[in-house]
């Protein structure tokens, strides 16, 4: 067995550090960390670490238009994004296999929102596009059923015209 080297991709250790951190004990210095690292990585970045650094943190805020925000930015760097790049990170990853998770936060925000049309728009995309979640295997088969779930209960909402925060949200 071997003992796995340093990591080679050290804003993704800080990614991980404040998202880890901040899951622990909440505090919101890790969200500001999380900000801070993105005016590091500016707007022009490396859109792996652009995404999944603007994914983590639009969970880090209870504010849905924040959260929002910060949701787009990650689907706009998702859309520059291609799976070497992702698979520099881990070899299983798929960058098609994000869309539904970037789709359903931006249609639950939209929904907080009140902008319920615009909300079932982009639920309808993240349940058109849940399909690649098939071929992330059987050791994801939790993640992908809890996607699932996810755009189910996102829909009830949406079709209820409900606008109250989901009692599983992240923040």
């Amino acid at each position: 067995m071997t003992t796995p080297g340093p990591s080679t991709d050290p804003i993704m250790d800080r990614i991980t550090a404040a998202v880890g951190a901040h899951r622990v004990d909440g505090d919101p210095r890790h969200r500001d960390t999380l900000v801070d690292l993105w005016a590091e990585i500016t707007a022009g970045g490396d859109p792996f670490h652009r995404c999944v650094l603007a994914h983590y943190l639009a969970d880090m805020v209870d504010d849905p238009a924040q959260a929002l925000m910060w949701d787009v930015r990650a689907l706009d760097a998702a859309d520059v994004l291609d799976d070497s790049r992702a698979q520099e990170h881990h070899v299983s990853l798929q960058v098609a296999a994000f869309y539904p998770s970037l789709h359903l936060n931006i249609a639950d925000n939209l929904r907080r929102l009140g902008s319920f049309d615009a909300a079932a728009d982009h639920l309808d995309t993240a349940r058109a596009r849940a399909g690649a979640l098939a071929d992330l295997g059987p050791e994801q088969s939790g993640y992908v059923e809890m996607m699932t779930t996810l755009i189910d209960d996102i829909g009830v909402m949406i079709r209820d015209r409900s606008s109250e925060a989901r009692s599983t949200h992240p923040a």
